[in-house]
């Protein structure tokens, strides 16, 4: 699998990055990857169904100057920012097993990560949560096409969780297992350096190629053409 560790400093350009992975990859131009990133400053990203309105404190945002994006999947709205980490992986549906449905996915996803991080008390719970003794620390999101699926999602490990309900609603969807709980109550840091987890997601998903010629036009277009568009970012 390729391998590539690549932050870019315009939050769109990093969400657009993503799905330039997954169109290049479903046109025979790339192969299996794993890309870790990591961005500094707050932002709060909605799925690609997510309700504008119904998950974001817009006031709040634009006083903090805190950039508000939507991505290209699904899964609930986020604030991403230091402490969070963020990995994304393109894999084949027809060749790896339990990859067909969505529902198969996130299970085997889901058992690979949080086995491969080696902390007892971890739990796939929800669609695409994971936890440690019933509070979540990763979230997780797919698009898919016919042969390629983007996975991406994030592992808290030194997030700043207080800052959550400043930006976002208290969500009205939400899983079971969460109880109705606050963000504060709800969710928490996996208690592992961030190096640590990198060498174990790299391990776990045998990422030993380096990605060499990412698509970096592919994405500056799909931001121009989407991801900067209001019409995208409030298509809900």
């Amino acid at each position: 699998m390729l391998f590539l560790d690549k932050t870019f400093s315009d939050p769109h350009e990093n969400l657009a990055f993503d799905e330039a992975l997954l169109l290049q990859a479903e046109l025979g131009h790339l192969g299996e990857c794993l890309r870790i990133w990591e961005i500094e400053e707050p932002a709060v990203v909605l799925g690609s169904g997510g309700i504008f309105h119904d998950d974001v404190k817009e006031e709040e945002c634009l006083k903090s100057k805190v950039p508000i994006l939507r991505r290209s999947s699904g899964g609930g709205t986020v604030l991403l920012g230091k402490g969070c980490l963020l990995f994304s992986l393109i894999l084949r549906t027809d060749t790896r097993p339990g990859m067909a449905t969505i529902k198969s996915s996130y299970v085997n996803i889901m058992e690979q990560i949080g086995g491969s991080l080696g902390i007892s008390g971890i739990t796939h719970d929800g669609t695409s949560d994971l936890a440690w003794d019933n509070k979540k620390f990763s979230g997780n999101a797919q698009q898919r096409k016919s042969v390629f699926i983007l996975h991406h999602g994030s592992i808290l490990y030194d997030f700043n969780i207080s800052m959550i309900p400043k930006y976002l609603k208290h969500p009205i969807r939400q899983p079971e297992y969460r109880l109705d709980r606050v963000h504060e109550q709800f969710l928490t840091n996996l208690p592992m350096a961030r190096s640590e987890i990198i060498a174990r997601f790299k391990e776990s998903w045998k990422a030993t190629q380096n990605l060499q010629d990412p698509p970096i036009d592919l994405m500056k277009k799909l931001v121009q053409e989407k991801y900067v568009l209001d019409g995208w970012i409030r298509r809900r």
